[in-house]
Order: C-alpha cells, then sequence, then structure tokens
C-alpha cells in the first residue's frame, strides 16, 4: 500500500532532486525509497520499475527545462534571443546537473515537445527555411550540449574565463545562423 501522501506527481520530484544530488546514472529505486521513508516495495504502487522511475524524471525535468527555455525567449528575436536562450539552457544544465542528464533520455514527453517548440521560437527570428531551420536545430542543440557537457566535467582548463569563451561562442552561433538565414554556411559555401 502507497504512503499516505506519496503520489506517482512526488516520487517524480523526488527522484529528479535525488539525481541532482547523486547524478542522474545513480539513481535508483532503494536510493528514492531511503530519501522518501518507505519500502523500496512501496514505491512499486507508483512506478513499475526503474526505467520508467527515469522516464518520468526525464519527462519532469523535460517540462522544468522547457519552462525555462520559453522564459527566457519569450519577447525576444535574434541574437537576443539566442543568447537568453543558450543562458538558460546552460543555467539549467548546471543548476539541475541529474535533471539536466535526465533530459537526454530518448522519451517522448509534452515537456520535450515544448523544448522543440522554444527552439523553434528562437529560430523564427532568423527566418530560416526548412532545411536550413533543421541545420540549425542540429548545430544549437550539439553546440549547447557539447558546451555545458565539457564545462560541466571541467574539461575547460584553459587560461581564458570560461563566460568570455561562452560570449564568443554565441557570437559565432549567431554568425552561422545568419549565414544560414541568407543560404549560406559560415565559409560561404551553398547550403541549399
Amino acid at each position: 500500500m502507497a504512503r499516505m501522501g506519496l503520489t506517482a506527481d512526488r516520487v517524480a520530484r523526488e527522484a529528479a532532486d535525488l539525481a541532482d544530488e547523486v547524478g542522474f546514472d545513480k539513481l535508483s529505486v532503494a536510493a528514492l525509497a531511503r530519501r522518501v521513508g518507505v519500502a523500496d516495495a512501496s514505491l512499486y504502487a507508483h512506478v513499475r520499475n526503474l526505467a520508467e522511475l527515469r522516464e518520468r524524471v526525464a519527462a519532469l525535468a523535460a517540462g522544468e527545462l522547457a519552462d525555462a527555455l520559453g522564459e527566457a525567449v519569450a519577447g525576444r528575436a535574434g541574437r537576443e534571443a539566442l543568447v537568453a536562450f543558450a543562458n538558460a539552457y546552460r543555467d539549467f544544465a548546471h543548476g539541475r546537473p541529474g535533471r539536466y542528464a535526465a533530459t537526454q533520455l530518448p522519451v517522448d514527453s509534452e515537456g520535450g515537445h515544448r523544448v522543440v517548440a522554444a527552439c523553434a521560437a528562437l529560430l523564427r527570428g532568423y527566418a530560416l527555411d526548412e532545411t536550413a531551420r533543421i541545420d540549425a536545430i542540429r548545430l544549437l542543440c550539439s553546440m549547447l550540449h557539447g558546451w555545458v557537457t565539457l564545462e560541466a566535467a571541467e574539461r575547460f582548463r584553459l587560461d581564458r574565463p570560461m563566460d568570455a569563451s561562452w560570449r564568443v561562442a554565441l557570437d559565432l552561433l549567431d554568425g552561422a545562423l545568419i549565414a544560414l538565414t541568407q543560404g549560406r554556411a559560415p565559409d560561404g559555401a551553398d547550403v541549399r
């Protein structure tokens, strides 16, 4: 029987908080049960197994990331929207590392669709055609994910302030998106 006050939503939130503390890869039903003060078996009234628990954390995290990104781009366009989007993405990844790791699971969720919608809203300011929009989405996602992953792993140990390099990266990304708007890659090659 489920513990009073323990709901599927609370289980997902507690699991997400635990993932932020110990790492998404270390999330377990046993550790979550200890955290909420119940026997492992009690959690199975709310989730079938660890895989489902991880999927629920991923869906919750995607929704939270979508909220942050949507708020960041609201009322902005072009470079201003890009910078706000990128900063919100970076802040989420570093402030909620377990949740961020969970967003990398291939889970079809409403939150995941809203993340894509926030990305599309950002790119509307660049007036890209369909082909260039797909290229831009791939560029944006890979650059941001790569950056925050390397930064979190402390792989950027160079003698330059990280935020200075971040601003340069965003300037270059903005330039690449502008070039795609004109049907050209940053090196001048035709992309159509």
